[in-house]
C-alpha cells in the first residue's frame, strides 16, 4: 500500500515521514541505546592511536569472520537492526593494503593470511576482461563498475608486491588494462557507472586513478599511470575557485559528502606523490584548508557541505573525518603548516571518542557511519571501510609522532 502511495497519491515528504516512523517503530532496544548514549555526546576518554588500531583492526577480522556470504570477503558493515551483511567487494579491496601493513608492522602471519583469502575471494569473482561489479557480491545487477575496479586495484596491486604470486600480478594487469580500455579521452569513466549510485559524471573517481597510480609504480610505461593523471585532470576542471567540486558525492551533488570529498582529494594528493606535479598540490591545499576551517575544537566535521562550504548537517561522517585527517597529515608534510598536523590529530581523536571499547564484539572497535548513530549516513550501522580508514589515519598520526620530520615520506 505504501509503494501505491508513493507512487500515486502522498507527496514525497509525507511518504518519507511515514517510512521513518516505521524505521523507528521497528528499531531493536540496542539501536535505541546506543543512539541515546550518541545524544548524550561524546565521551571524554580517548583510546589513542595504537588501542584504536588494534581495536578496528580486531574489528574488520570480525567482518571478514562474519560475513553472511563466508567467502573470504569482509563484511560491508554491521547494523544495529539487521545484523551482519554479504562480502563487499570495494571495500574488501582497499582493506587488503591496510591489513598486510600491519601484518607487517607487527609480525603477523595469522593476519597476513587473511589478507590472501580475501585477495584469492576477488580474483575468483573477477570478470573476464578485468572488471569488478558494484555493490556487495549478492547485489543485483552484476555489471562492471569502473569505480569498484579502481578500489579492487589497490588491493591486487599490494597482493601483487607482498606475496609476488603471479595471480594477483595478473589480475592487476587485467584491472588497470581494463579501466585504460573503457577511459574516455578527457579523462572521464562514463560507461560503467555504478547501479547503485545516482547518475552522472563523479569527480571522486581520483580514488580510481590512484589505483592506477599504484600499478604504474609495480608495471611502469603501460600507460596506467598517464591514465590516472588524466582523470586527475579533468576532476580539477570540476573544482571551484573555492576549493569545493561538482558532481563529488554519491547521492547528493549538491551537497557532497566529506567521505566522497575525502576520496576525491586523497586522488589530487595521490597524484602528485606519483608525478611531483605542482598543479596537483595547489589544488589540494584550498580543499584541505577550507575543511580545516570548519573543523570544530572538539574535531567534530559535519558531514555534508554546500557548494559555499556552509555545513549541510548537523551529524557529523566518520569515515570522512579520518579520510580527511590523513590528507591533512599529508600537507602537513608537504606545506610544513603545523596547522593541518593539529587539525588530523583533533578529527583523528574525535572518532576514537566515538568507537565502542567494550561490551557487544560485533561493536567494539567498529566505526559508526554517521556520529550519532542515528546520523543520516549509514544510520544504525559500522562500516568495514569506515575501520580501513581509521585505521591508516591513525598510524600515519603515529608515524609523524614518531619521526618529528616534516620531510618524512608519508605512509601509504
Amino acid at each position: 500500500m505504501l509503494r501505491y502511495l508513493t507512487k500515486k497519491i502522498l507527496p514525497r515528504p509525507v511518504v518519507e515521514r511515514i517510512r521513518e516512523y516505521r524505521f523507528r517503530q521497528a528499531l531493536p532496544e540496542e539501536a535505541r541505546k546506543v543512539e541515546a548514549e550518541d545524544l548524550k555526546g561524546l565521551p571524554e576518554r580517548d583510546p589513542g592511536p595504537e588501542e584504536a588500531i588494534r581495536l578496528s583492526l580486531s574489528w574488520l577480522c570480525r567482518a571478514q569472520d562474519f560475513s553472511t556470504t563466508a567467502d573470504g570477503g569482509v563484511a560491508s558493515y554491521y547494523s544495529l537492526v539487521d545484523g551482519w551483511s554479504p562480502s563487499y567487494p570495494e571495500t574488501t579491496g582497499y582493506i587488503v593494503p591496510t591489513v598486510l601493513r600491519e601484518a607487517r608492522l607487527a609480525g603477523d602471519k595469522e593476519l597476513e593470511q587473511r589478507a590472501r583469502r580475501m585477495l584469492d575471494w576477488l580474483v575468483s569473482i573477477q570478470f573476464p576482461e578485468g572488471s569488478f561489479q558494484g555493490g556487495l557480491v549478492t547485489s543485483e545487477p552484476k555489471v562492471a563498475v569502473a569505480f569498484n575496479t579502481g578500489q579492487i586495484l589497490l588491493g591486487l596491486a599490494a597482493g601483487a608486491v607482498g606475496f609476488a604470486a603471479d595471480a594477483y600480478l595478473e589480475a592487476m594487469h587485467k584491472a588497470a588494462n581494463w579501466l585504460v580500455t573503457i577511459q574516455h579521452e578527457d579523462g572521464c569513466w562514463r560507461g560503467h557507472p555504478s547501479p547503485f549510485t545516482s547518475p552522472g559524471e563523479k569527480t571522486y573517481e581520483t580514488h580510481v586513478s590512484w589505483g592506477l597510480f599504484e600499478a604504474e609504480r609495480i608495471a611502469p610505461n603501460k600507460g596506467y599511470g598517464d591514465a590516472g593523471l588524466r582523470q586527475v585532470r579533468w576532476a580539477l576542471t570540476r573544482q571551484e575557485p573555492n576549493g569545493w567540486f561538482r558532481d563529488c558525492c554519491v547521492t547528493e551533488p549538491d551537497r557532497p559528502l566529506t567521505h566522497t570529498l575525502g576520496y576525491v582529494l586523497r586522488g589530487i594528493l595521490e597524484a602528485y606523490r606519483l608525478g611531483g606535479d605542482k598543479e596537483f598540490l595547489e589544488a589540494a591545499k584550498p580543499t584541505g584548508a577550507t575543511l580545516k576551517r570548519h573543523l570544530a575544537d572538539d574535531g567534530h566535521l559535519a558531514g555534508r557541505f554546500d557548494s559555499q562550504w556552509r555545513p549541510a548537517v548537523g551529524w557529523s561522517c566518520l569515515t570522512g573525518n579520518v579520510q580527511i585527517a590523513w590528507c591533512w597529515f599529508q600537507l602537513y608534510e608537504l606545506f610544513g603548516d603545523s596547522e593541518f598536523l593539529q587539525a588530523g590529530r583533533r578529527a583523528n581523536a574525535f572518532v576514537r571518542r566515538s568507537l565502542c571499547l567494550d561490551g557487544d564484539p560485533n561493536m567494539v572497535g567498529g566505526v559508526k557511519g554517521s556520529f550519532p548513530v542515528s546520523g543520516g549516513y549509514e544510520r544504525f550501522r559500522c562500516l568495514s571501510w569506515g575501520a580501513k580508514f581509521l585505521i591508516d589515519a591513525n598510524r600515519y598520526e603515529l608515524e609523524l609522532s614518531g619521526r618529528g620530520s616534516e620531510n618524512a615520506q608519508a605512509s601509504q
